[in-house]
Order: structure tokens, then sequence, then C-alpha cells
């Protein structure tokens, strides 16, 4: 059994370009697949948060419409109502990597807001990539990448392939005119090589030990290349 940290964002909005704040918070089923499919398997999860805060769904979220169904948004709200790790996090700033075998972090529009700049986040980042450790992100979640800065000013992701949620995506999800900035630019600012497949179809990316997804339908897909990774 390993034990993995989920590191989630620690907001429940994200600020737009005009000054406003857009409820959000973390995306239902990029923390609900890999969740589920991890405690199957029968590796232990903590989940932690800048100052240990809990996490806030964001409601968009659960709705019935993005889960294929009422049945499955149901079921998903129903885990984040019930799981005892997500209800009882730690502050990530207590998190040690040496006490875990994987790191993963869920997207959702949170951690454009938190963790793209929370420089703790960018440490543990920057920390797991050197240790070989696996660490996955998914969906808006390499916004917390763009903190994970070298002691020369580079980034520890530059040259390293991987993707996000696409402009694309973005412009079909109608925030893209409306954003500060745009996840898909910054991560190719930095140096990455951002691999885009067509909008809201899975899309993984492994290189050396990150593993990277998309957008919400990736969701499975990253976790099962963790999966692979523990075993």
């Amino acid at each position: 059994m390993s034990k993995i940290l989920f590191v989630m964002t620690g907001v429940d909005y994200w600020t737009l370009a005009d000054g406003s704040k857009h409820p959000t918070g973390y995306w239902a089923e990029e923390f609900v697949v890999p969740f589920q499919a991890l405690k199957a398997a029968g590796h232990e999860i903590v989940v932690a948060t800048p100052g240990g805060v809990v996490p806030t769904v964001d409601k968009g979220s659960l709705a019935p419409e993005v889960n294929g169904g009422q049945e499955t948004a149901d079921q998903r709200a129903g885990v984040v109502a019930t799981s005892t790790e997500l209800n009882n996090p730690i502050a990530l700033e207590r998190a040690d990597l040496a006490d875990y075998d994987a790191v993963f972090y869920p997207g959702g529009h949170g951690p454009m807001e938190d963790l793209a700049v929370d420089a703790t986040s960018g440490e543990l980042l920057s920390t797991t990539l050197d240790s070989g450790k696996p660490l996955a992100v998914v969906c808006h979640a390499p916004a917390a990448l763009l903190a994970a800065t070298k002691a020369d000013g580079s980034n520890a992701f530059a040259g390293y392939a991987l993707t996000g949620f696409t402009n694309v995506e973005e412009t079909q999800a109608g925030f893209a005119d409306r954003a500060k900035w745009l996840l898909q630019d910054r991560l190719v600012a930095i140096g990455a090589d951002f691999r885009e497949a067509d909008p809201w179809t899975p899309n993984v990316v492994v290189d050396r030990n990150l593993i990277t997804g998309q957008n919400p339908a990736s969701s499975a897909g990253v976790a099962e290349e963790l999966l692979k990774k523990l075993s």
C-alpha cells in the first residue's frame, strides 16, 4: 500500500480580469475518480490545502450534465460529502514529501487563484519532480506548476511534455475572454512542451515521473497511469 498526497485548492473563487470573483473550487470528477480508483487499489490518501482549509467543490461540477447524468452526479456528490480525507485536510505547509509515495493535484479553476502563486506548493512540486516519485496533475491544476521556480529563475517543468486545460476548452467554457490569463499560454511561456488533443477528449501525457491530464475526462486515465507507477 502506498500513501498519496492530494494537494488541493483552498479557495472558493477565481478572480476574473474585471476584478469580479467567479465562484469555484475544485472539480468533483477530478477528485472523486482518482480518489476512488486509488482507494479501491488499497492506497492511503491524505488531502492537503494551503492553511489546512476544507476544500470547496465547484457546485457546477456536480451538475448532471457534466457527470453523464443524475446518478453519477449524485454518487460523486456523496463521495464529496462523506470523504473523511477530504473533510479533514492537513496544512500544505506541514506536508513532508518523505512521508508520501506519490503526489496528485486535482483541478478546477481554484488552482488558478491560489496554487499558481503558492511558493510552498511550488517547492513541493520541484522536490517531487527531482525525487522521481510519481507526480500527477490534471486539468487546471497544472497552474500550480507556474510556481515551481528554480534558483536561477527558470521553471522546474521547462522541457517537460505535459498537458492541461486548453485555450479552446476555456473558450468553449465561456471564460477565455474573461480570464486574466490562460493556462495553456502560461505553460508554453515557462518552456513546457504542451500537448493538446481535441477539446473535452481524454488526453494523458506521461514524461518521466510526471503524469498530466488535459480535462475532467482525463481524470480516469491519469489515475490509471498513477496506479501503474505505484505497482
